[in-house]
């Protein structure tokens, strides 16, 4: 009897006229969004409330600034030939252990994710660096798409940088300390799975064609290895690091600082390089993902004004605990189609406020985690449409299909995750 109540009512409404807008009208998502927050308003009573919807909109406005300075960051390391140059050394090292070749992969196409928090950015850099690659090496068209995708969700969770664990414990004040470790634990199992089921089969059978895979290795080395290349990552390192170990010391710049100037540092690189045309290319590039976050905040900020979400809150506390783990592993990824951020927003909060007995941290790592999963869920699927656009494939259901098994992997080990909190977290050193 809860959906009729008047929340259940505003809940069916906002939700439904979000539907229509992203699926029937081909509206962009932040777009959606923000016409179903709208709608939400008036249904309810509460008019048209400007306030609410300017401040829904700078509402993660935090996490926008480190997205765009993050992908302005990956765009200068980009343009110098770093990327290429690393991922070529990569291939070049292992390329006779078909093992570190597959994971040492499954680490390149992370890192972009890791450091922005995005899984497009992921896809987009390293996903289409080393794609010509993996099908040279013998790897299937799909099934590379498959593992770029995979590999772009597990980066965008894993630590530094995880925004849908920064939206979570936003939802209820709690600062992003401490996560480095539980994030790995949620991460790093998966990544190796996927690389052995979808890779390494393929390495140890050898490449199709050496000459090819040489020339294609030969045009990513046009920009040789050298310690000045390094100096972005160098400097960035040391400003992430100096105030967590120096906290007396070290002036706090924050994140998006940390990345500005760590991308200035790559004007010392020894390669020319236009820094207003990176800057350009990176801000295009976030758009998509900031709009969202933008829609998102309006999203939340109305749910919050009109009570859809202490409704939403006291539904997932009602819960038998059964149906609330299951309902964890499927509504999260669903939601997730309207966005990952979305999802860790409205349900990854009420989940984690469910679950207050077990320890928050490693709840909500696991919780984004599930939530990540919302990238691959048409229509959609951020990291399998653009990671079958990297590799020239059409119909991104035939990705989506290799990614079913490492997906399902994902959600069981997060339930795991949740369910073990308490004694992971006795084990940590935290």
């Amino acid at each position: 009897m809860e959906w009729f109540w008047p929340e259940g009512f505003y809940t069916i409404a906002m939700l439904a006229t979000f539907a229509v807008g992203a699926f029937s009208f081909k509206l962009p998502i932040a777009v959606a969004m923000s016409i179903a927050a709208i709608v939400g308003a008036l249904v309810s009573g509460a008019g048209f409330p400007l306030r609410h919807l300017v401040e829904g909109t700078f509402g993660y406005l935090d996490t926008i600034l480190i997205i765009s300075t993050a992908m302005i960051f990956m765009k200068t390391v980009q343009k110098t030939g770093l990327l290429e140059a690393i991922a070529a050394w990569v291939i070049r090292r292992f390329r006779n252990v078909p093992l570190l070749l597959s994971l040492g992969v499954m680490v390149l196409i992370m890192i972009p994710g890791m450091i922005t928090g995005s899984s497009t950015a992921a896809v987009l850099t390293t996903g289409a660096l080393v794609a010509p690659v993996l099908i040279k090496l013998g790897v299937p068209v799909v099934k590379t798409a498959a593992v770029i995708a995979m590999g772009a969700i597990y980066g965008m969770i894993a630590p530094p940088i995880n925004i849908p664990a920064l939206i979570i414990g936003g939802g209820i004040d709690m600062p992003y300390v401490g996560f480095g470790l539980p994030l790995l634990i949620c991460t790093v199992p998966l990544a190796i799975f996927s690389a052995l089921i979808l890779v390494y089969p393929h390495f140890r059978k050898g490449a199709k064609d050496e000459k090819a895979l040489e020339e294609e290795l030969r045009r990513m080395e046009t920009t040789s290895l050298s310690l000045r290349l390094f100096l972005p990552i160098v400097v960035l390192v040391v400003l992430m690091t100096g105030e967590r170990l120096f906290p007396a010391l070290w002036p706090a710049l924050g994140l998006p600082l940390d990345f500005l100037i760590a991308s200035l540092s790559g004007l010392l690189s020894g390669v020319k390089w236009n820094p207003l045309e990176a800057a350009t290319e990176a801000v295009n590039d976030a758009l998509p993902v900031m709009g969202i976050l933008m829609g998102v905040g309006m999203f939340i900020q109305i749910m919050t004004l009109i009570g859809v979400r202490g409704f939403v809150v006291v539904s997932a506390l009602a819960l038998p605990a059964w149906l609330l783990y299951l309902g964890i592993a499927t509504s999260m990824p669903l939601f997730g189609a309207v966005s990952a951020f979305g999802s860790a927003s409205v349900l990854g909060v009420p989940f984690l406020l469910a679950l207050l007995g077990k320890d928050e941290i490693l709840v909500g790592s696991a919780l984004s985690l599930i939530a990540g999963l919302g990238d691959l869920m048409p229509p959609t699927a951020l990291a399998g449409i653009f990671a079958a656009q990297v590799v020239g494939e059409e119909n991104y259901f035939k990705v989506l299909k290799h990614c079913m098994i490492p997906g399902v992997v994902t959600a069981a080990w997060g339930i795991t995750v949740i369910l073990g909190a308490n004694y992971i977290a006795s084990m940590l050193p935290f």
